[in-house]
């Protein structure tokens, strides 16, 4: 689960990082008011959406009066603001954060994300902050400081001072930015998050060290724990079918290509992009059903394909285990009757019930393409795109 920046400074602030005083709105109605309540100008109206290189796309502007702020919040309120990580549809603005400036001397990076190879946690740092970090890794991977930290013993102090240095903070802030960096890490962990950026992270000219800006992402699986903050999750930054998707307890990722994806477990998926890509398609999302789905589920998860207008074809792949063959085609059959599905449906099954499933299939009536191995499956399904 994603958060909005002002979210983000929210959990920041619990664990005792020091960020700029702001205030969040919905509304342009009161920006006069929140500038006014910040003590001095300039001030910072930045847009509230779920991407970086919002300062690019003309979604941060600087206020050097309360009237300049009203009308920066007006500009940027109800924008589509398109930035690199947005694509090209991009996102309306619906909320906005009023901040108070600073005076910056230095802008720098830092970030904490999982190592699934080592299995560690890796902080990764760099003086090039304000700066996206993936022009940084291309262009000067040397400016790229990791240190590694094993999840089981946790970050220790000799890794806060070879970070801090890394840096180049002069020597009367190494204490400072010792103190931040542990306790970044420690809301890294305590939060369970899956992603921690502050980009930039700033030294100001009066020696402080400031979250300029923050990034932060939950771990879903681990929201269980942290049900304080489900109130954070802002459904009209996610993609709708896959807002439908959860409704169902469904995994549905949407993605670019013209091929819907249905199977039963994660690994398949996978296996099962890799095969259309390789056979010269382009799969249209991620859908996992789980393993032991229901027919509800499977005519609802048939609907969430259909109702991407970029769907051509949808190859069902699934290894009938606690899902079995014929109820995945019940599903199928009444989801395809129900919403009478134009476009062809290859399915490939196996496993669990495997002759009723094809039996019904056979018996209803309707025109499915019945495959007999995953690659002959991927096959038909990228035939058929060409009628």
């Amino acid at each position: 689960m994603k958060l909005h920046e002002y979210q983000a400074k929210e959990i920041l602030r619990k664990y005792g990082l020091p960020v700029p005083e702001g205030y969040h709105t919905e509304s342009t109605y009161n920006v006069r008011e929140l500038a006014g309540r910040l003590g001095s100008f300039p001030v910072v109206v930045k847009a509230q959406i779920h991407a970086g290189g919002r300062g690019k796309g003309g979604g941060v502007k600087l206020a050097f009066s309360a009237d300049e702020a009203e009308q920066q919040a007006k500009a940027i309120m109800g924008m589509t603001l398109i930035t690199h990580q947005t694509g090209p549809e991009g996102r309306v603005v619906k909320k906005l954060l009023v901040e108070a400036g600073c005076q910056i001397q230095r802008e720098l990076y830092i970030s904490i994300v999982l190592d699934r190879a080592s299995s560690k946690n890796v902080i990764m740092a760099s003086t090039e902050g304000g700066m996206d970090i993936e022009v940084v890794a291309e262009k000067s991977p040397e400016k790229i400081l990791k240190v590694v930290v094993d999840p089981a013993v946790g970050i220790m102090p000799y890794q806060c001072r070879q970070l801090a240095y890394g840096l180049e903070f002069p020597q009367e802030m190494i204490g400072a930015a010792c103190s931040f960096i542990a306790k970044f890490y420690d809301m890294y962990v305590r939060e369970d998050l899956s992603m921690a950026e502050i980009n930039p992270l700033v030294q100001t000219k009066d020696g402080k060290v400031l979250a300029l800006d923050a990034k932060l992402a939950y771990d879903d699986n681990a929201m269980f724990r942290h049900k304080e903050s489900t109130g954070y999750r802002d459904l009209d930054e996610e993609d709708p079918l896959e807002v439908d998707a959860s409704k169902f307890n469904l995994n549905y990722i949407k993605l670019f290509g013209n091929i819907g994806c249905m199977v039963n477990g994660a690994g398949l998926a996978m296996a099962t992009m890799d095969i259309i890509k390789h056979s010269g398609g382009e799969p249209a999302n991620f859908l996992d059903v789980g393993g032991g789905a229901s027919a509800e589920q499977i005519e609802e998860a048939l609907k969430i394909i259909i109702a991407d207008s970029s769907v051509r074809a949808i190859f069902i792949n699934i290894f009938g285990g606690i899902l079995r063959c014929d109820r995945l085609a019940t599903g199928v059959v009444s989801a395809a009757k129900k919403i009478e599905i134009k476009i062809p449906i290859v399915i490939r099954m196996e496993g669990t019930n495997v002759d009723e499933g094809k039996k019904i299939l056979a018996e209803s009536g309707l025109k499915f393409i019945i495959a007999s191995d995953m690659k002959d499956g991927a096959l038909k399904a990228v035939a058929a795109l060409k009628g």
